[in-house]
């Protein structure tokens, strides 16, 4: 989990928020690494004052904002407020790491991909943000100890959803509940931790839905609980969040809607709802390629041909949890055997696999433009399989920490080129 602490946020005035589909907001979380080492290099602060004269939390760098992360050798890149359309986002974005790159090549240093380092040892490596907002980041870590894969070593790519009123509210958030559990089997990318390959091919989510099981309230099941309006969101859901925390922080540091540390959460200050389960990818065209398939999918539940159904028949958390248990360790290949969610997707409830559902989805649900920027990567990840696939491919078995570097160097180069891992 990594917390933006209340930082400001560029948003629109509540009358000129933009409706359902009609903006979008996308942040790439990337690690700092040693050029030659590829061990986390703790210079977050440096590069941002390198840029904008001092440590500051956020700086805008025209259409897109850089900030600070819970830790040092952390980077996120960002819209800088709503985008109008995802088209020429990753190039953007490319543009934006390319720029970093050539400051940290001062400091020593080069930003890495992926969701997770793959040998970091968070006990030893992990340095909090000592600037702007430490009071949040130190209650964070006096709670929930912040030393750990689920806090200090995990990258992620957000996508931010608008709504202007709880009718839209109700609509996307009905949606983004649906479509949540199956994003891991398109973007899982962290099947290492410690040096050593997993059973799960996504890791990252394996940590982030234990970092904080001192307050269950606070994770839930990753999936968000159905909520139709604000009022019921903030008493069903943020309402139990902040009784739970509240005896660990009686000044209510914590107390805002980013203490939710669901898989979607809803972002009533900015009227978006942000989605946090996808691993952050090789190249930025790769997590565009998943942000945009997300979309489409959620649009078609929230406006289009699956709008019509009655959302109060659609399965339940628990029934929902257990397809996001079975994604985050299979992915593409796991068996998707909950015929609620395949019936409401307008799919046969016959068991099927992840990866066939999102073909079969993404198909009935096309893209708008076929020669989009991303429709390359997109068919490569849907014939080829995961990020996380790839990797374990390429490093092989058993895992040798030479290989490792190998293969995360490779990484490197597909930032740089802004190619999918295949293609370096």
């Amino acid at each position: 989990m990594t917390e933006d602490g209340g930082k400001p946020t560029t948003t629109l005035p509540e009358d000129g928020r933009p409706r359902l589909f009609e903006a979008f907001g996308v942040e790439i979380e990337a690690m700092i690494v040693d050029t030659r080492s590829l061990h986390v290099l703790p210079c977050c602060d440096r590069l941002i004052e390198r840029v904008a004269g001092a440590p500051e939390s956020e700086v805008e760098l025209g259409d897109l904002a850089w900030s600070n992360e819970l830790t040092l050798h952390v980077l996120e890149l960002k819209t800088n407020g709503p985008a109008p359309a995802l088209t020429g986002l990753a190039k953007r974005f490319h543009q934006s790491m390319k720029l970093a790159n050539r400051h940290l090549a001062e400091l020593g240093g080069r930003l890495m991909p992926g969701a997770v380092h793959p040998w970091m040892d968070p006990s030893r490596d992990t340095v909090l943000w000592p600037h702007e907002y430490t009071e949040v980041y130190h209650t964070f870590d006096r709670i929930f100890g912040c030393a750990g894969h689920g806090w200090s070593n995990l990258q992620s790519t957000h996508l931010n959803l608008p709504f202007a009123d709880d009718g839209e509210f109700g609509a996307l958030h009905a949606a983004i509940r649906l479509v949540l559990p199956l994003i891991p089997a398109l973007s899982a990318a962290s099947p290492f931790l410690d040096g050593q390959r997993g059973q799960a091919l996504d890791r990252r989510l394996v940590a982030y839905r234990g970092n904080a099981r001192k307050i269950p309230s606070v994770t839930g099941s990753v999936v968000p609980e159905p909520a139709f309006t604000r009022e019921q969101y903030e008493r069903e859901i943020l309402g139990r969040i902040y009784a739970d925390l509240a005896p660990h922080d009686p000044e209510g540091i914590l107390r805002h809607e980013w203490a939710n540390a669901r898989g979607a959460i809803a972002r009533f200050d900015r009227g978006a709802i942000e989605i946090r389960v996808i691993d952050a990818q090789e190249c930025p065209t790769a997590d565009l390629a998943i942000v945009a398939a997300v979309t489409s999918v959620a649009e078609a539940l929230a406006r289009g041909p699956l709008s019509g159904r009655d959302v109060g028949a659609d399965p339940s958390t628990d029934e929902l949890a257990a397809v996001l248990e079975a994604t985050t360790v299979r992915a593409e290949e796991a068996l998707i055997d909950a015929p609620g969610l395949l019936r409401t997707l307008g799919l046969a409830q016959t068991p099927v696999p992840a990866g066939r559902v999102w073909r079969t989805l993404l198909e009935r649900f096309p893209l708008a433009d076929p020669n989009l920027e991303w429709t390359a990567a997109l068919e490569t990840i849907l014939e080829r399989g995961c990020l996380a696939r790839r990797l374990a491919e390429a490093v092989g078995e058993p895992v040798r920490r030479d290989r490792l570097r190998e293969v995360f160097a490779r990484m490197c180069e597909c930032l740089d080129g802004d190619v999918l891992f295949e293609d370096v």
